[in-house]
């Protein structure tokens, strides 16, 4: 299955100092002179237009390569990624290749084009085209596997080591589940263990070779260093003056666990890394990959698989941001299957935090309009999570007969969602050997007469939606501490999330806020929370540089399992006036190990009997109950709702009681079929930019109410054209309230555009 690669220019001067690497030089966005923002949204530059794939699917020939770079040009594509495949004629990264790999760089720089660096000969990114298994085979995936053996005791128990490295050996008692780290008994090969009275579970882990489609291991530094001199090198020494200048960024490209058997991808050095994070040894904790091991299941898992995470971000993004960074280019890229509920065992296990070192978070959207739609917030929060400018789309790959309209629909809807730069699927060097359709191919039929129009409209887009900082009233907990505590290796398909967590309604919530009850968020990462915000008063304040964000009310989505700092921090966030709202199930379990007393505690306090609720299922899950009235508000007004089926109509009702003048309000329920109503508010340059993008097949008329004071004015993204806003000012609960009209006829899309009024707000 595929996707591709594409790029971007914007890396910006922080990322040094927040990723630990040494730069010699940075792009930023350029500061904003007064109307610039304006001319450029008229006339949008050239370099906020779109960045194709350009599939090299057919033989090289060094003119027509040239002749293809200045016809995307003439299109309006501000520059592309090479993506080479099968019919190029030569050996991937042999001299011939790259040296037509050069022709096309040179002339792009000639024509003061940008290039992407799409890491990968196809993909997934890591075999370097075949490369690496040539080449380092010990560079390659490696699995965790089991050897289980049931013993009665008292007797001597004998087993042969199974081969791999070992990562340890662990007997559990079948009735306590009492562990004993039995490492030691393994002499010459064999285990030979004296089993106690009872009955035990003996469990051998050992750490494999597994070479899944030969690709790297990504939780290896020393491995994705292989990978790295194959591939981004070996371009950089064959042109090594393009560097930093033409080629301005990477990208990699739907790495994956499930490529690894089970998805069970481990690393040798798991052990000796988990120990220097956690100061103890994580032997013990290893049968909770593979059984209930009793009341330490939720945390071990936690730390488990929260480690595997840190180590792909670590091992893979990170490795590769800093080669990049010493090249003085940015590095964007995503995994494969973003839109899967559960991503812990098959993908890269948070989806989240393994864009914690990069400095462009990116997404893949093919196959199907709006397939990856859910997924759209995760990666954009994770921007805003991490104070970066730019989040990218892979977009269009793969949809036959696919309508002109949906240029315009698969990006209005993205970029309502914080998504900012378009990197469409995709330029084809052989058309009459396309592999994926669209066709967007300078003077293909369908689509080619429509492109110097649509990279108008990406680029006005992209001028106003890039950088900046997201302005929105509700911030939703990531729950990755549930989706751990209820994964482990054996169950269902890796690719499509393996373990199915009940309670996991996190993306169902984020479509009702976004797609119906239209009141933007942003989805907090534990960690985040943690160590980036702090409650200020009745609100919690995300202290980026930039990106800061004040969010007035808290959602926890449905949770089995809850970090204690995160659950103390909205305890805080409660006592102190905040409005709470949580869903589906309520937490009574800790990501930690021995505080679930104290989450029953906390959970308690804030929403009191609730918790008892009759009738739910196992997981929590109540579909016939009415959401529970709030608790009467504490000393400070602080009040906190649990709705045990979060539907559209029971999150308006509850939001519209606890934030009555919210950031932007829809004054009237609106259906729309074909396509979404949705936008998004940011703060860019002094100026409040209000993005509405009707993708859906009907006209739109509607009212909005805008907090503020403002006096908006109204920018088409489409042509170019600014006019007077409709606009009255009334009186709101919390104070001054706008009302604007938006109307909008079918896929179309429109900016209000205003003074900023909320920079005290901080």
């Amino acid at each position: 299955m595929k996707r591709y690669a594409a790029c971007v220019r914007v890396l910006v001067v922080g990322l040094a100092v927040l990723q630990g690497v040494s730069m010699s030089k940075a792009w930023c966005a350029e500061a904003g002179r007064p109307g610039q923002l304006r001319a450029e949204f008229e006339a949008p530059p050239f370099r906020y237009q779109s960045r194709p794939l350009w599939f090299w699917n057919g033989k090289l020939d060094a003119d027509k390569t040239r002749a293809m770079v200045a016809a995307c040009k003439a299109a309006g594509y501000y520059g592309m990624g090479i993506l080479p495949c099968k019919g190029i004629g030569f050996d991937f990264m042999s001299p011939e290749f790259l040296s037509h790999y050069k022709a096309a760089i040179d002339e792009a720089g000639k024509l003061g084009m940008k290039m992407c660096l799409y890491d990968e000969f196809w993909f997934p990114s890591g075999s370097a085209g075949g490369l690496l298994a040539k080449h380092h085979p010990e560079a390659l995936g490696k699995r965790l596997d089991m050897l289980a053996t049931d013993v009665k005791g008292p007797r001597e128990f004998t087993q042969a080591l199974p081969a791999g490295t070992l990562m340890g050996v662990v007997a559990m008692e079948t009735a306590t589940n009492k562990r004993l780290d039995i490492t030691a008994a393994v002499k010459d090969g064999d285990l030979r263990w004296k089993v106690p009275t009872g009955e035990w579970k003996v469990m051998i882990f050992t750490c494999v070779r597994d070479g899944g489609a030969g690709l790297v291991d990504y939780l290896d530094p020393k491995a994705v260093k292989a990978f790295i001199a194959l591939t981004y090198q070996a371009y950089h020494d064959a042109m090594p003056a393009h560097f930093g200048t033409t080629i301005d960024s990477a990208f990699y490209d739907e790495p994956a666990f499930y490529h690894v058997k089970g998805g069970r991808a481990w690393t040798e050095r798991f052990n000796e890394r988990f120990r220097e994070r956690h100061q103890t040894n994580p032997i013990t904790l290893y049968p909770a990959l593979w059984f209930d091991i009793g009341p330490d299941t939720a945390a071990a898992r936690n730390a488990l698989f929260g480690m595997r995470t840190e180590l792909y971000a670590t091992g893979f993004v990170k490795t590769i941001s800093d080669w990049c960074a010493a090249h003085q280019m940015g590095l964007t890229g995503h995994a494969d299957q973003e839109e899967v509920v559960n991503p812990v065992i098959g993908t890269v296990g948070d989806l989240i935090k393994s864009f914690k070192y990069q400095s462009m978070p990116a997404i893949d959207q093919v196959f199907a309009y709006g397939r990856a739609s859910r997924a759209y917030k995760v990666v954009s929060s994770a921007a805003y999570n991490y104070d970066r400018p730019q989040v990218v789309t892979e977009c269009y790959g793969g949809i036959r007969n696919m309508p002109v309209a949906n240029l315009y629909k698969e990006a209005m809807d993205q970029f309502a969602k914080g998504i900012n730069t378009m990197v469409p699927h995709a330029v084809w060097y052989d058309q009459a050997k396309i592999i994926f359709q669209p066709d967007l191919t300078p003077g293909a039929a369908t689509y080619g007469p429509e492109l110097p129009a649509y990279n108008k409209y990406i680029g006005r887009l992209q001028r106003l939606l890039q950088g900046g900082r997201h302005v929105a009233d509700i911030g939703v907990l990531y729950p990755i501490a549930t989706l751990q505590a209820g994964s482990w290796f054996g169950p269902g398909n890796p690719y499509k999330g393996c373990v199915d967590i009940p309670e996991a309604d996190y993306m169902e919530v984020g479509e009702v806020l976004s797609l119906a009850v239209r009141r933007d968020f942003t989805f907090i990462h534990p960690e985040v929370l943690e160590e980036r915000c702090e409650v200020d008063g009745a609100a919690i304040l995300l202290k980026n540089r930039v990106n800061w964000e004040r969010w007035r009310v808290f959602i926890i989505p449905g949770s089995r399992a809850i970090n204690v700092s995160s659950l103390r921090k909205i305890k805080e966030f409660y006592d102190q006036g905040g409005q709470v709202i949580a869903t589906t199930r309520l937490p009574d379990t800790a990501a930690e190990f021995g505080k679930d007393g104290e989450v029953r505690q906390l959970v308690a306090e804030m929403f009191g009997d609730v918790a008892k609720l009759k009738g739910q299922d196992a997981a929590g899950r109540n579909p016939a109950a009415p959401p529970a009235p709030a608790r009467p508000a504490n000393a400070k007004g602080g009040r906190a709702w649990f709705i045990a089926s979060p539907s559209s109509a029971a999150l308006k009702s509850i939001l519209d009681e606890a934030l009555p003048d919210g950031d932007g309000v829809i004054e009237r329920d609106v259906t729309v079929k074909g396509g979404n109503l949705s936008y998004i508010h940011k703060v860019i340059e002094g100026r409040a930019l209000y993005f509405f993008g009707n993708s859906s097949d009907q006209e739109v008329d509607i009212w909005v109410r805008l907090r503020g004071k403002l006096a908006p004015e109204l920018w088409n993204p489409h042509d170019g054209k600014m006019s007077p806003g409709e606009y009255t000012h009334v009186r709101g609960k919390g104070g001054a309230v706008t009302r604007v009209r938006v109307k909008l006829p079918p896929v179309h899309s429109v900016f209000l555009v205003a003074d900023d009024t909320t920079a005290t707000g901080r």
